[in-house]
């Protein structure tokens, strides 16, 4: 009788979802302790590079691998293909840096990054083209100067955000810079904290504008005054949690609680330790980020101070979210550009306008050389990837101003200039579908001929596809990149979003349902900006307009067309699956 066949017991084993191969992975190695692998890497060629490192690792360094230029659209499975070159990020924490520390980057910049540089919405500075034995080499140039790639990238404490003027502006509550850098110098490759959930943003500020949008941060930290005993005043911080923008934008859950000066490091540690300890947020990576506590876990302040007091083990001051001791501010130009006056009398800071932050090496030294001829040799970036020269006596103002603008930097420039932003795009970014930083640059110079006598504020941010590294969400006229047909050719085109904003009336841009070709968007936004200027009510802002003005209206006004023979909206593309932003 022949033998009774059974059927296979063998498991079969799944595979990993993305998550789960991060989450093997990061338990597998600290990159922070594996450096030499790098330099292993370097002696033997880009060739030797494991798929781990490129894929994963290199994060933690603030290196990402470098895409074709096509972006998206030139690989498979959501992301583009990869290239030889790889893109480093520079941390600065609170944007802080020296005119020797900036010559070194200018340097390096030179000799191998193609003479380019981007200065980032986190207020770092972004290198491109740097091959893998260079990624060594401006390693150690970087440390020999106090400087870091490391916790740019990654699921970690990200570089540290704060007031470009803290310390030195006369109208800031506190300056605060001296808790951001002691939180980047405690928790950047700190192996307790090397493997968090996802990335985590940190803001610490005294500055009266936010201008580190402490709405967006996963935490925040905006300093107050108020009443304390015996008639004296007490400074300490208001806490927010749980902000991002990404594919599903979320602002940031103020906390009931008053958090005093010597408490806020570990207020924040204590936060990061409960991010960490989410293991539901671990189990897919596009919704890992601690905002997700409170859009789909059911978490609220209440009960975030409730898990805080605990780590803490003692319980933190009341503060109600309607307390007077706390001022929101207006959604105001939040940049510092321009001359500002600082605390000590005879000294200002002078801010100019970088267009889409980008700098080439040779302004890079520029800059250093002059922060040095007019003032103390520190210079400060922004989150609006503009940069700052500070300690200049003012007899010397106007003479660094004609200094600045030789090389192609402005202080007083048009509001198309001076509140555009744009993310990284199909130039570099192997997510974008969109380039962004040309486009940026055109679209610009375009409204300024179309409307040169427009003189409101508008930010104006351009994002090369769903996840929002160019901040569009809190945009007035935020542009979202795409991909469309136009007479039988696939171009880049542009959805768009309007009403953002952060402050006092903080919210979400409103995805309007309408999308045009790159080439047609100045037309549109030129329609929809004319038809603002004849709507509005006396000195009526364009936030408030948005606000005010139906979807359908302001879809007719980019269309050219009437309410009542509009075509049906537009959908938005839906985020692609398994790939969150490297930088949102």
């Amino acid at each position: 009788m022949p033998d009774t066949v059974t059927p296979s017991s063998t498991v079969v084993p799944m595979k990993e979802t993305k998550a789960q191969k991060s989450e093997r992975l990061k338990l597998e190695k600290n990159p922070w302790e594996a450096w030499d692998e790098v330099r292993a890497f370097a002696r033997e060629g880009r060739s030797s590079v494991l798929p781990e490192w490129a894929g994963l690792y290199f994060k933690w360094w603030g290196v990402y691998t470098q895409g074709d230029g096509l972006g998206v659209t030139g690989g498979v499975g959501g992301e583009g293909k990869a290239t030889e070159y790889f893109m480093m990020r520079i941390g600065l924490p609170n944007g802080m840096l020296t005119s020797a520390q900036l010559r070194v980057i200018a340097d390096l910049t030179k000799r191998y990054a193609r003479n380019l540089s981007d200065i980032t919405t986190r207020q770092n500075i972004q290198l491109h083209w740097l091959t893998i034995s260079a990624l060594v080499e401006v390693v150690e140039a970087l440390t020999a100067v106090g400087l870091s790639p490391k916790g740019a990238c990654g699921d970690v404490v990200r570089n540290v955000t704060g007031c470009p003027l803290a310390g030195l502006d006369a109208h800031e509550v506190h300056d605060a810079s001296p808790l951001a850098q002691e939180i980047a110098h405690k928790l950047t490759a700190n192996p307790e904290f090397y493997n968090l959930p996802r990335k985590f943003k940190i803001s610490a500020t005294g500055c009266p504008l936010w201008c580190s949008y402490p709405e967006i941060n996963d935490l925040s930290f905006t300093a107050l005054r108020r009443p304390a005993a015996q008639g004296t005043d007490e400074i300490g911080y208001a806490l927010r949690v749980g902000g991002g923008l990404s594919t599903e934008p979320h602002m940031a859950v103020r906390i009931p609680a008053f958090v005093r000066q010597d408490q806020a490091y570990a207020v924040c540690e204590a936060t990061c330790r409960i991010f960490k300890e989410q293991s539901e947020l671990r189990e897919n990576r596009t919704r890992a980020r601690i905002k997700y506590l409170f859009m789909r876990h059911g978490w609220t302040a209440e009960s975030f101070l409730v898990a805080l007091e605990e780590k803490l083990g003692y319980k933190l001051a009341p503060l109600s979210t309607d307390d007077p001791a706390e001022t929101v501010p207006d959604d105001v130009y939040r940049d510092h550009i321009g001359v500002t006056p600082q605390r000590k009398q005879g000294l200002s800071a002078v801010g100019a306008s970088v267009l889409r932050g980008r700098l080439s090496g040779d302004q890079l030294l520029r800059l250093a050389e002059l922060s040095e001829r007019f003032g103390s040799g520190e210079l400060r970036t922004t989150i609006m990837q503009n940069i700052l020269l500070v300690n200049v006596p003012n007899e010397k103002v106007q003479g660094l101003i004609a200094e600045l603008k030789a090389i192609d930097l402005h202080v007083d420039v048009t509001p198309f200039w001076r509140g555009a932003i744009a993310c990284t795009g199909t130039e570099f970014c192997k997510l974008a579908i969109a380039e962004t930083k040309a486009f940026s640059k055109w679209l610009v110079e375009e409204m300024e001929e179309r409307m040169p006598s427009f003189d409101q504020q508008i930010k104006l941010h351009v994002t090369g596809c769903t996840n929002s590294c160019g901040q569009h969400w809190i945009a007035d006229i935020g542009l979202e990149g795409k991909k469309i047909k136009k007479d039988g050719v696939s171009v880049d085109a542009f959805f768009f979003c309007v009403g953002g904003a952060v402050g006092r009336n903080a919210r979400a841009a409103r995805p309007l349902g309408y999308r045009a070709a790159a080439d047609e968007v100045p037309a549109a936004i030129e329609r929809l900006l004319r038809g603002y200027l004849g709507a509005r009510h006396g000195a009526e802002d364009l936030r408030s307009y948005f606000a005010r003005t139906a979807d359908e209206d302001l879809r007719a006004q980019l269309t050219g067309t009437t309410p009542d023979k509009l075509p049906l909206p537009v959908e938005r593309d839906a985020p692609p699956a398994g790939h969150p932003a490297p930088d949102a």
